[in-house]
């Protein structure tokens, strides 16, 4: 089984001068974790403008084309290979928001669809050209209730029918999955959703777009338990996908916290998103399998790698590994909350408690189970 990384903010978090250390000695953590671990895949996102009309940037990695190419040669010589992951937005991709380029609005389901066939083997016709050794790629991200809404996006009408919608995702991502398979042939493509202790949604999302013709190769996974459940219910999920779809699962985001106590690091709240009282809140049904301290992420990342092996689950990634609370250093801008419409929220970095470094740099001792064996 391979180990990935999404470290895609790793260049807003080097202008902010960080300090990995394992043992007490400083290391550069992507030549570490590749040598010392084996991880082999480099996840990096990908969005097409995330900037304003005035130019500021959205942040959160603000990773533009340039950006993605820098890192992803990084990675390539370090020794990984690339995940290319298309949010097809300018800007973060969930199930909460699947917001439309800024170029493509206004545009008909047809228009939508040959851009985004465009654009992809534009990007992809980039990569050859730069020889990038690019071994996996998503056609969207997190797309469990659809993508490139409003034109996209699934909705429930009631619990006894498939949703809607079907018919226009499928168009969109025939035309992402088409010019991959003409571009880089070699490059696994993944679907990816969320949501993955739920096997009836994933049920009927892959029935929909498989009797629609969709032709894919990889079923792709995020699971964090605080929001998909227990290791049971990605068990069944996991069970029944590929007895299903006769498709490899991969985990391809994943994390787990250390702490819930809040960084000092930053004068923009210091507030994590998994925090004691996301727990207390019983709106957000919230499990943890684990205490967030340091040997219960280490429990976790150790059950999750033995639960997938047992699974023949062929991939995990660590989402943002290397994610410090560094100052200024913000999951968006504010120009970013305005393009997704969540200006109600704070700006700064509120995942730095989920990675694999604590506050101050110094490997958790869920680094020496998140290994290659």
């Amino acid at each position: 089984m391979k180990l990935g990384i999404d470290a895609s903010t790793y260049f807003e978090v080097l202008e902010k001068g960080p300090h990995y250390s394992y043992e007490g000695k400083e290391i550069e953590p992507l030549s570490f974790l590749h040598d010392h671990n084996g991880v082999s895949i480099m996840r990096i996102r990908l969005w097409l403008d995330p900037y304003d009309k005035d130019g500021h940037p959205y942040h959160g990695g603000t990773n533009d084309w340039p950006t993605f190419l820098k890192l992803a040669k990084l990675a390539n010589k370090d020794g990984y290979s690339v995940m290319l992951d298309f949010h097809y937005s300018d800007f973060w991709c969930d199930p909460s928001k699947q917001t439309m380029p800024k170029a493509w609005a206004g545009l008909s389901v047809d228009e939508v669809s040959d851009k985004l066939y465009q654009y992809t083997v534009e990007t992809l016709k980039k990569c050859v050209k730069e020889k990038l050794d690019i071994s996996y790629i998503q056609v969207g991200n997190e797309i469990t209730n659809g993508m490139l809404w409003p034109l996209g996006k699934l909705v429930w009408h009631n619990d006894k029918e498939p949703r809607t919608g079907y018919d226009e995702l499928s168009k969109f991502l025939k035309a992402g999955l088409k010019a991959c398979k003409e571009i880089i042939p070699s490059a696994k493509r993944i679907i990816h959703l969320e949501k993955s202790g739920d096997y009836l949604l994933h049920q009927e999302f892959f029935d929909e777009i498989t009797k629609r013709g969709v032709d894919f190769d990889v079923i792709g996974l995020s699971y964090y338990p605080y929001w998909h459940g227990t290791f049971e219910m990605l068990s069944k999920n996991i069970t029944n996908l590929q007895s299903r779809f006769a498709k490899p699962v991969m985990i391809v985001e994943t994390g787990y916290g250390f702490t819930m106590a809040d960084f000092i690091n930053t004068g923009n709240n210091g507030a994590n998103l998994i925090r004691e009282d996301f727990f207390s809140n019983p709106e957000n049904h919230a499990y943890k399998p684990f205490p967030l301290t340091y040997e219960g992420q280490k429990d976790f990342v150790k059950g999750l790698i033995a639960l997938s092996e047992k699974l023949h689950v062929t991939g995990i990634v660590y989402w943002e590994p290397l994610w410090l609370p560094l100052p200024g250093l913000e999951w968006a801008s504010k120009e970013g909350e305005e393009y997704i419409h969540e200006t109600h929220k704070p700006t700064h970095n509120e995942w730095a408690n989920q990675c694999l470094f604590d506050y101050d740099g110094k490997a958790t001792p869920a680094l020496d189970e998140y290994k290659v064996r």
